[in-house]
């Protein structure tokens, strides 16, 4: 998938959560539903663009996409 599309929908995610006023549940929110949601190689590729910039991430997928857990396998 196009990484700007990815980018776009973390960024849907962490809009969607940024009312919530408790930041460690907000957090939260935006890394679950990626994680329950995004396949490994959506998640792996997001965790990647982070490490090289992460240029027009929201701040709370940043912070959510830090924490993601994401599996060694077939590069995306």
């Amino acid at each position: 998938m196009k990484i700007e599309r990815l980018v776009t929908m973390a960024n849907d995610i962490a809009t969607f959560f940024a009312v919530e006023p408790d930041h460690a549940t907000a957090v939260h929110g935006v890394r679950d539903h990626i994680t329950r949601f995004w396949d490994p190689a959506m998640r792996r590729q997001i965790r990647t663009y982070l490490d090289e910039g992460g240029e027009g991430l929201h701040p709370l997928a940043r912070e959510a996409v830090a924490g993601l857990e994401v599996s060694a396998g077939n590069p995306a």
